[in-house]
């Protein structure tokens, strides 16, 4: 008799029968393993959490006195009849792809992820498999990215031409991850920061945790923003246009992300600046990392999937599309905590 699958994909998420678990379930399930703390992975209302021992400090701060468990990266633990391990994803900091080994068989999830290293998130490591779930939320020739010392530049100049034409420069950013990320690229001698709380709170949690991130000021409500000459504002995207951003007076807008690479997206967000940078693969990166899996199938979710998975199949990969609830990028403030 024909033995389950390592992993099946259900109304409630990636399910192993062998272990009795889910991965990054979207419904509410007795175990979930996490592989990162963005809200479209790591949902409210499981009876049980695993997840790195880097990613708890940001799942506890986002769900509350949950019951979770942690492991390090690369260590190894049976449950039921799978063996499962946490491995570096680099999406964001504490980030993990999740491989699952049943019978000799090894399935790897990779949950989000990018290959180039960032300075601050846990560098990606490809782990081999016979299959190997993989995101695509830029599966097209067309995203691309430069290198992040270039778009670092970009940010900095930004910021410098904005306060010398006597506005202030707001630079909207996914909370979790990608405003950590900016944070550690910009050029704190040009000005102070000053954060949404949104972005504080976050930053507070990875700070605690041993992350190198400069000095940063919360925008609380008596904050005086002449109190802060030449200061940059780092905020979730959603602040940009809100009530809240009226108190800096005459502002520039800046959206960090990966789909700013297409020019209608840069239209529909009226920001005065773009900037290219994402914390996840980019179409020559997600080759190189299935490539590097040794994966004979493989599932793609979230993004240009029915392009990518074609895409694999021409080029002689036994490859699927998986329906999930994962966001990507797409969500403004899903990260936001």
């Amino acid at each position: 008799m024909a033995r389950d699958p390592v992993l099946s994909f259900t109304e409630r998420g990636i399910y192993c029968s062998a272990g009795g678990f889910y991965i990054d379930p979207w419904r509410p399930v007795d175990r979930a393993l996490v592989t990162h703390g963005h809200a479209d992975h790591a949902r409210p209302g499981h009876a049980a959490y695993l997840a790195t021992r880097g990613a708890a400090p940001v799942l506890r701060h986002r769900l509350g006195d949950i019951a979770l468990e942690t492991m390090g990266y690369g260590e190894t633990r049976r449950i039921g009849d799978a063996h499962v391990s946490f491995h570096p994803a680099g999406h964001v900091p504490g980030s993990a792809q999740i491989r699952v080994e049943v019978g000799g068989e090894v399935w790897v999830v990779s949950g989000d992820y990018k290959l180039a290293s960032d300075g601050l998130s846990e560098p990606f490591e490809p782990v081999a498999c016979h299959a190997f779930v993989s995101e695509c939320t830029f599966g097209l020739p067309v995203f691309k990215w430069a290198p992040q010392a270039e778009v670092a530049a970009e940010i900095n100049d930004w910021w410098a031409a904005s306060v010398a034409e006597g506005r202030t420069p707001m630079l909207g950013a996914y909370a979790l991850g990608k405003a950590q990320r900016l944070l550690a690229l910009l050029d704190t001698a040009i000005g102070p920061v000053l954060t949404h709380g949104a972005v504080e709170e976050v930053t507070g949690v990875l700070r605690d945790q041993g992350y190198a991130l400069p000095e940063t000021v919360r925008v609380t409500p008596d904050l005086d923003p002449r109190d802060h000459p030449k200061a940059l504002v780092l905020a979730p995207p959603s602040a940009l246009s809100s009530a809240w951003a009226r108190r800096f007076g005459a502002t520039s807008t800046g959206f960090a992300s990966g789909w700013m690479r297409l020019r209608g997206v840069r239209r529909r967000r009226a920001a005065d600046r773009g900037f290219v940078i994402s914390d996840h693969a980019d179409w020559p990166a997600l080759i190189e990392a299935i490539t590097a899996t040794g994966a004979e199938r493989i599932f793609v979710t979230h993004g240009y999937t029915e392009i990518f998975s074609r895409w694999l199949t021409a080029q002689g990969w036994n490859a699927a599309i998986v329906p999930t609830e994962f966001g990507g990028e797409t969500e403004d403030d899903g990260d936001a905590a």
